[in-house]
């Protein structure tokens, strides 16, 4: 166990002092710009094209993985979505935030430094499958419920063009990209070129952690959805048992593959929910406590599942219910 705590903490330490120093500091969120540039742009995109550049072309199909998981991501943002529409009594606009609450695991900032911290280079190919995929499907959903919701249907085209656009040209999906075309024509980078992507990957998940931590602090939190516990528990509990149990039953899948899933899903609502919840001008403040309160909670979580896959209590084909 107190491996585990040892390599928890530091990981949620960081996002502390981010937030810590987002408390004392003060400055406006503007601040971080350069900061996130750099995670975002820079040093997150060359982590995921180095490990995947490496990976033998025959590790980067898998289909049923790929459908699995984002089936899983699917089925938890429909429940969370109909939770909203009770708490809400049948908005859809607020109903679809909370669904992306309830869905969309942060994934961009927190999940490589999680997955690669606890399972080491074998979890770079499926969390940037994760990171695709999950992408694709949240981000098409999302404009085309909100367009549903206010009526907007002149338009919806042209929105779901601009919304693919975005997707293909995220330096996530780019640098994925260029990491599958590398290893299909077995690419080796030069060594200098190499010694700075070391660079880069290196600072990838403090910088990127640290940023999270600032931008918690900076979102000052004053209502707490009353839907906020079973949005949480869907998001932390019921999302990576769903998509661990799934593919433990069709099998065939590495273990590696399966926990980096597992760990993907637990980890809390992505800061975007708040980012999305602010350009639609819905269910904003309780957005914000969404993603603060479940950062909090998945600290329980998130160690937790360390626990059962270090303990070796959470094996491929065990059920979970």
């Amino acid at each position: 166990m107190s491996d585990i705590i040892a390599l928890s903490l530091p990981f949620f330490g960081l996002i502390f002092l981010g937030f810590v120093a987002g408390k004392i500091v003060r400055l406006p969120e503007d601040g971080l710009a350069w900061l996130n540039i750099f995670v975002v742009y820079i040093a997150l995109p060359a982590l995921f094209f180095q490990i995947i550049a490496q990976t033998p072309l025959e590790e980067l199909a898998s289909p049923t993985f790929i459908l699995v998981t984002t089936f899983s991501t699917l089925a938890v943002f429909v429940l969370a979505f109909g939770t909203g529409m009770l708490a809400t009594r049948g908005n859809v606009s607020e109903s679809t935030i909370q669904a992306l609450g309830g869905s969309y695991s942060n994934i961009g900032y927190m999940g490589p430094g999680l997955t690669l911290a606890a399972l080491g280079d074998s979890a770079t190919v499926p969390t940037a499958l994760i990171f695709c995929f999950d992408s694709i499907l949240l981000f098409t959903l999302i404009p085309s419920c909100m367009s549903f919701g206010r009526g907007q249907h002149g338009g919806f085209l042209e929105t779901l063009w601009s919304v693919f656009k975005k997707i293909i040209l995220h330096p996530f999906i780019l640098a994925t990209i260029a990491g599958v075309i590398a290893a299909a024509v077995s690419f080796s980078a030069p060594q200098w070129v190499d010694q700075i992507l070391n660079y880069l990957r290196n600072a990838a998940a403090p910088c990127a952690l640290f940023a999270m931590g600032v931008s918690i602090a900076l979102r000052a939190v004053k209502r707490f959805a009353p839907e906020l516990p079973v949005l949480l528990l869907i998001k932390l509990v019921i999302h990576p048992a769903l998509v661990f149990s799934l593919l433990s039953f069709v099998g065939g899948i590495q273990p590696a593959w399966m926990y980096t899933a597992a760990l993907m899903a637990a980890l809390p609502p992505a800061a975007n929910v708040f980012v999305v919840a602010r350009q639609y001008d819905t269910y904003v403040e309780r957005a914000s406590s969404i993603v603060m309160i479940g950062t909090i909670v998945s600290i329980v979580t998130v160690t937790g599942l360390l626990y059962l896959i270090a303990s070796e209590r959470l094996l491929p084909g065990m059920p979970w219910s």
